[in-house]
């Protein structure tokens, strides 16, 4: 495999492991400077040149995009992209996770947990918003900010005002979060890869230090994570668009709740925490995909005129109800079902056997004009339209 490493620092611990991993494994591996590339732009030649010079090819590129540099760093991924070469991360999946809000907009679609959280800006929404997450204390963060840099913990309603307030006059952007007391200064970073946690750790807090990153002077312990919390892991980077990530959770009453996704996760910290050798598992993951790689099913299939992906649901007192896949009638309305979405639960594949219960959804692929027949009236008006409602 002729691999790259886009990043503005070849130095840096993560990026000397994973091309350390790379030459290990016998592939050939160069860091690349991302601010050094030129994305040129013709009918049907997309092409980059590296320090003015056409680029040789690649089989994979493993994104380290800085915070600084996203939008140009996601657009040479994104070319990279159009030129059908293998990205670990997509550059939709990086700007996804890149913004706070953004990312936690989109989780919230799923049932995944989430700490209870409130985006405001007129000052009048201020105090209301605060009760609406469970009032004093509150953590309010910056939109962009990093290592903990921009997480404030307010003790009282008087405070967060005031802090908002200030933020809000210096232009910036920022969130108002439930504080999750239980896990005060103590957090899960884990280190998904693919479609499975490679490691995880602990983070704890130090002193009267509320943060536990890392760079705050965080304590660090290997934890062995249970079916729940790595479920939880993998499906947030999945939804993020993520093939690997570091996931940032949080231990609260009710089970794990997902503070970030972080789409080029610092790998010192676990590496030396857990000693496993985790650049060396996402060479491995990289290097089997470049010979047979995902898709974006989506993309790919809507092309095909009159066919195209569409979630459908179940809703209580559907005709579909006890009902088998194979017995629903689907298959003859030139309707596949790739993907089973029953409560936290996915089934890839589903059996056509499998018996279909009220709140099912499913990802089918299919004919999109048998698809909306099945909509009824009253779901078309909904305000999420791409998602159906099987109701017969």
């Amino acid at each position: 495999m002729k691999l790259t490493i886009l990043s503005c620092s070849p130095r840096l611990y993560s990026t000397r492991r994973l091309r350390e991993a790379a030459v290990q494994r016998g592939h050939k591996v160069k860091v690349l400077d991302t601010l050094k590339f030129t994305i040129d732009l013709r009918p049907g030649e997309p092409d980059l040149y590296f320090r003015s010079k056409p680029l040789t090819p690649y089989d994979a590129v493993l994104p380290r995009i800085g915070a600084s540099i996203t939008y140009f760093g996601t657009a040479v991924v994104r070319q990279f992209e159009q030129m059908d070469v293998f990205c670990a991360n997509s550059s939709n999946g990086i700007m996804n996770s890149r913004d706070k809000l953004r990312s936690l907009q989109i989780l919230s679609r799923h049932h995944i947990g989430i700490p209870e959280t409130t985006f405001v800006r007129d000052r009048a929404d201020v105090l209301p918003a605060i009760e609406r997450v469970g009032g004093a204390p509150v953590i309010i963060k910056l939109l962009e900010g990093t290592q903990g840099v921009g997480v404030i913990l307010a003790d009282s309603v008087k405070v967060a005002e005031a802090i908002i307030e200030t933020l809000h006059s210096t232009r910036q952007n920022v969130l108002v979060q439930k504080f999750v007391s239980e896990s005060k200064g103590r957090d899960i970073r884990a280190l998904v890869v693919g479609d499975r946690v490679v490691a995880a750790m602990r983070r704890v807090a130090q002193g009267q230090e509320y943060r536990s990153n890392v760079h705050r002077g965080g304590r660090t312990e290997p934890v062995e994570l249970d079916e729940t919390f790595s479920e939880t892991a993998v499906r947030a980077a999945q939804i993020m668009g993520l093939r690997i990530a570091g996931v940032d959770m949080l231990e609260s009453k009710s089970g794990p709740q997902i503070m970030e996704v972080n789409s080029s996760p610092g790998l010192e910290g676990i590496e030396t925490c857990t000693r496993l050798d985790i650049a060396g598992a996402i060479i491995d993951y990289i290097a089997a995909q470049v010979d047979f790689p995902e898709i974006d099913v989506r993309q790919r299939l809507t092309v095909s005129r009159g066919y195209g992906v569409a979630e459908l649901s179940i809703p209580a007192g559907s005709d579909y109800i006890g009902k088998t896949i194979s017995g629903s009638g689907l298959r003859e309305k030139d309707i596949n079902v790739l993907t089973l979405h029953r409560g936290t639960t996915v089934i890839p594949n589903p059996r056509s056997d499998r018996t279909l219960e009220a709140g099912d959804r499913l990802l089918c692929f299919g004919k999109l004009e048998s698809m909306r027949a099945l909509v009824p009236e009253r779901t078309k008006k909904r305000r999420r339209p791409k998602i159906a409602s099987l109701d017969a």
